[in-house]
């Protein structure tokens, strides 16, 4: 009798601990298909994002894992020209760009009856006067070949570079509407101006003795390092031409974009772009 108690007693014991380990495994089952759920709910965004290869392109690439540690997705779309990357947004095949400046953009939306607007400021690009045929701003004499832009706002800021350095003057005080027909053919330097695309005036260095280059053109084609002067970063033009983040009117509010602007605007940004690019960029924020 006593060994037939004995054993309903092991039995019901051994029935009472398989059903604790039965709840205690069914508990931690539960548990970690709970987390998984949670972590399944969480969806990485993918931002598209148009630019110019350099330092635009460049710039991105830095703040891509900043932006995948807030499952956000950086997809950079590379654009040679000034006009796709704006197309592109206005028709929604891009959440952002980041390659113009805000006078550029205003234009353009006046142009081509866009709505596109500025999410934030990020870098200026000064205009810097490269060696061609002549190695020195010192060999400038009438006669001396140099290329600038053709475009209205940079040939204008080429003009102003001149002036600032001794080799022109303009009438007019025109500021960033004057043009070749502005200079002062009776003081200054007698020089020959060649107007050329501003993406093709790299390209002339060979050919001419001094090139006025946009900052991104310059690090494209590798001349950034041999720039003898430029503009000043802190001058009046910088202030108007930084180059900007674009999206369409009421997307500046949009989460990740805000969270692409601060990325941007982060000291590892800042510290990129002053290591990097050797004062052909300059960091405004």
């Amino acid at each position: 009798m006593k060994k037939l108690v004995a054993l309903v007693a092991a039995a019901a014991l051994t029935l009472s601990l398989t059903a604790c380990g039965s709840t205690a495994s069914s508990a931690a089952s539960a548990s970690a298909s709970s987390t998984a759920s949670a972590a399944s709910d969480v969806q990485t965004i993918t931002l598209k994002v148009g630019a110019s290869p350099a330092p635009h392109a460049e710039i991105l690439e830095v703040v891509k894992p900043i932006l995948a540690k807030q499952n956000i997705n950086l997809e950079v779309i590379e654009f040679s020209d000034y006009v796709l990357p704006n197309t592109a947004l206005s028709d929604g095949d891009l959440d952002a760009n980041y390659f113009q400046h805000q006078p550029y953009l205003t234009q353009f939306n006046t142009e081509n009856g866009t709505d596109i607007i500025s999410a934030g400021s990020i870098h200026f690009e000064p205009l810097g006067i490269y060696p061609g045929k002549s190695a020195s701003l010192d060999d400038i004499t009438d006669g001396t070949t140099i290329a600038i832009p053709n475009d209205a706002t940079n040939g204008a800021r080429a003009l102003l570079l001149l002036q600032d350095l001794g080799v022109i003057t303009l009438l007019g005080d025109k500021g960033l509407e004057s043009t070749v027909l502005d200079i002062d053919k009776a003081s200054g330097k007698n020089v020959k101006i060649t107007e050329v695309a501003a993406e093709q005036v790299a390209n002339t260095l060979a050919d001419v003795d001094f090139a006025i280059i946009n900052g991104n053109f310059a690090i494209g084609a590798g001349v950034n390092d041999t720039v003898l002067a430029s503009e000043d970063p802190q001058g009046e033009v910088a202030k108007n031409r930084a180059n900007i983040v674009a999206v369409r009117n009421g997307d500046e509010t949009r989460p990740e974009i805000l969270a692409l602007i601060a990325a941007l605007q982060s000291e590892e940004v800042r510290t990129f772009i002053n290591e990097k690019y050797n004062g052909s960029v300059v960091a405004v924020f």
